[in-house]
């Protein structure tokens, strides 16, 4: 009898089986991909399931989030045809390693070259402001130009300028201005006299007629309490509800190591600061870093100079997600990771792009050596890491190869990405040059503007 039981119950389906197609899917869309595929692996019948198209293309959604899966979806209309099946979408996302880049014809006037500014893509209006210039003198200009709106928006071939009123907010470089949905919200900077700033303006983009637009700035009220004054300090906004600041240079050049959240849950009308992040380990003080939002209540911090001039290339995980917001470094098994990794560089930039992915470029190093490369930081290895998975530091970093119109070396640039996560725009920065007698300190500022897309065989 004991055997009949063991003979029938080694003969029954597996409860998984026994799942309607609905319900399959329904747990199906909660798995990573990998989990997905090892699915697929296990019979014939699932392989079919775990191929669903329907299934891909809500994974793409999930994981990209829904504007950057509508690019990708008018991408594949565009093709003409049958569109590739969503599972090679996904799979083409995963695998990049490669990117394409023009240099933007302007028709008429142009901003003058410069570093250390902020360049925003709001609303389908690229937004520059401010920065300093040859002389050392810092800019309170800002120059809007339409690059267009919707899913899979091209560039158009000639880019128009156009310049706002200027004054407001006053002039200044080293500064930070995120978006908040289409908000631009900017903190600090530093002044050509010296002085640091620690005032908050939110900028509303105010559209008056196709293709022309203006910009409502107002000081944000947020009462008593403030970021000490500070530029070259690093900032992103969380799920467009907070803004999140981290170091920068102080008063007397001192560099900072410590973090704000600015809360922003009164609709924009008002915020309040507080200090955040005090629990050890620490990132060590620093500026000319970067500090991105991947998804969910976490941000990755990347490089920078610290205390001591020294060039830094850590990364640091910071997850905001309980009432003890964390630090974590993600410390790298150099012998296995060395040429998988960025050298250590200041004032370089780094973006969300699609697929989770950190594209890291240009900065220089302690020897003012600028950089011309691309690397991308895969988040999902990254958080893999922070979860104490080994055998994925190899997987973090991947440098990209790079055709057409390089962007080239330069530092302290303005960059910002679509919202489809596929196309970045660069503007301006240091870069290499003949140094002249008549440049300040031996500086040359650009003012170019750059496209780079992201190269997918769709």
């Amino acid at each position: 009898m004991e055997e009949e039981e063991e003979v029938g119950a080694s003969s029954s389906s597996p409860p998984i089986a026994q799942l309607g197609y609905d319900q399959l899917l329904s747990v199906l869309r909660l798995l990573p991909p990998e989990a997905v595929l090892s699915f697929a692996a296990t019979c014939r019948a699932f392989r079919a399931w775990a191929s669903s198209d329907a299934l891909w293309e809500t994974l793409c959604r999930r994981d990209w989030g829904p504007r950057a899966a509508a690019a990708l979806a008018e991408r594949r209309r565009e093709r003409g045809g049958a569109p590739p099946p969503w599972r090679r979408v996904y799979a083409e996302v995963a695998r990049l390693g490669a990117l394409t880049a023009r240099r933007v014809p302007v028709r008429g006037t142009s901003p003058r070259p410069r570093a250390s500014h902020s360049l925003n893509l709001v609303a389908g209006w690229l937004v520059l402001f401010g920065g300093g210039c040859e002389g050392g003198h810092h800019l309170d200009d800002t120059w809007v130009a339409y690059a267009g709106i919707g899913a899979g928006n091209r560039l158009p071939a000639v880019l128009n300028w156009q310049q706002l009123a200027s004054g407001t907010p006053s002039g200044r470089f080293s500064h930070s201005c995120t978006l908040v949905g289409d908000t631009l919200v900017m903190f600090g900077g530093i002044t050509d006299r010296g002085q640091r700033l620690n005032d908050t303006w939110i900028g509303q983009v105010i559209s008056e007629e196709p293709q022309r637009m203006r910009i409502s700035w107002r000081l944000l009220e947020v009462g008593p309490l403030a970021p000490p004054p500070r530029g070259a300090h690093a900032a992103c906004c969380v799920d467009d509800k907070f803004i999140v600041i981290h170091g920068g240079v102080g008063l007397y050049g001192s560099r900072l190591g410590d973090t704000w959240l600015l809360d922003l849950s009164n609709g924009l009308q008002s915020g309040s600061w507080h200090q955040i992040g005090n629990a050890w380990p620490l990132p060590p003080p620093r500026s000319g870093h970067s500090l991105t939002w991947i998804g969910g209540t976490h941000m990755v911090l990347f490089g920078g100079r610290g205390s001591e001039f020294e060039v830094l290339n850590d990364v640091w995980l910071f997850d905001i997600s309980d009432h003890y917001p964390k630090w974590k470094e993600l410390k790298y098994n150099l012998s296995s990771a060395l040429g998988e990794m960025p050298f250590p560089r200041v004032g370089h930039s780094a973006i969300l792009a699609l697929g989770g992915k950190v594209l890291v470029y240009g900065g220089e190093d302690s020897q003012r050596r600028r950089k011309d490369d691309f690397w991308i930081l895969d988040t999902l290895a990254l958080l893999q890491c922070e979860s104490g998975s080994k055998k994925v530091t190899k997987r973090m970093w991947k440098k990209l190869t790079i055709d057409g119109q390089c962007p080239n070396y330069r530092s302290f640039h303005g960059a910002c990405v679509d919202t489809s996560g596929c196309c970045v725009y660069i503007f301006g920065g240091m870069v290499d040059g003949l140094v002249h007698p008549a440049e300040a300190m031996g500086l040359r500022f650009d003012g170019q503007l750059y496209q780079v897309e992201l190269v997918l065989h769709l």
